[in-house]
């Protein structure tokens, strides 16, 4: 929760969009593919979440190929429309394997593991998972001063002081970094990365010293309370990501109210 939440206000300020979320370049989508294919041919749990990560890893890179996201000149736009792209192309490939996989037996495996969920963690996964969620993170913090500027133009990051290319690819390898061990781990889980910076926002300002921060703070105290209502809420654990589209969108509509319509 709170590397997702990270990851979603590092990319809502670097593409000046609030509604970007951490799987905007398509990291979400290929590490679900990586994970789809596993559960296709059979693999444990082990080799699920390393076959979920290469894939996310994958995209992100495909992403840095087409738009060439690290050279100087590159537009975000262009890192935006790129990343949609390979978000598409991997989206369709997770179809593809779920049309092809066995509806009685594998697709429901994948399906209920694209669900979202955090049953199947175990501290051997943690171990896989989390060093690069806590790396990611920490880089991010590291660097939400600079936050401030990278949705600026060259010539203004320029005058000061910061190099626009080199910060645009750490945020963009920190948030992929992140968003590819949780997918890897328990799966698309949804809105956090998209709902909890715009809290955040409101609670401190748009400063994102500040905002970074409060998001992983708060990211994290939202999923606990979130995972915990999906463990005792029925008999059966419901998937995490379906609590959060549910609870997410009417806070999110709350939200739109307050601000009359305006997210910043």
């Amino acid at each position: 929760g709170a590397g997702l939440s990270a990851a979603g206000a590092a990319f809502q300020s670097m593409f000046a969009n609030p509604l970007a979320t951490p799987d905007t370049l398509g990291t979400s989508n290929g590490a679900s593919f990586g994970a789809a294919l596993a559960i296709l041919l059979g693999s444990g749990t082990a080799g699920i979440q390393v076959s979920a990560l290469f894939s996310g890893l994958l995209a992100i890179a495909l992403v840095f190929l087409v738009s060439g996201a690290s050279r100087r000149n590159v537009s975000i736009l262009t890192v935006v429309l790129s990343g949609m792209v390979i978000s598409s192309l991997f989206s369709a490939l997770v179809s593809f394997v779920k049309f092809v996989a066995d509806p009685n037996d594998v697709l429901p495996v994948i399906t209920y593991w694209l669900m979202g969920s955090l049953s199947s963690i175990n501290l051997k996964s943690l171990y896989t998972g989390l060093p690069l969620i806590v790396i990611g993170t920490f880089i991010l913090y590291l660097i939400r001063y600079r936050m401030n500027v990278i949705s600026l133009s060259k010539e203004e990051a320029v005058s000061l002081g910061v190099n626009l290319p080199v910060v645009r690819t750490v945020v963009i390898v920190s948030a992929a970094l992140i968003t590819a061990s949780v997918t890897a781990m328990c799966g698309v889980i949804s809105w956090i990365g998209l709902l909890i910076p715009h809290i955040s926002r409101m609670l401190v300002g748009n400063d994102n010293s500040r905002v970074i921060p409060c998001s992983i703070v708060c990211g994290g105290l939202f999923l606990v309370v979130i995972d915990t209502l999906a463990r005792t809420l029925t008999v059966s654990e419901i998937p995490v990501s379906i609590l959060t589209s549910i609870v997410g969108a009417p806070v999110f509509i709350l939200l739109l109210k307050k601000t009359g319509g305006v997210l910043k």
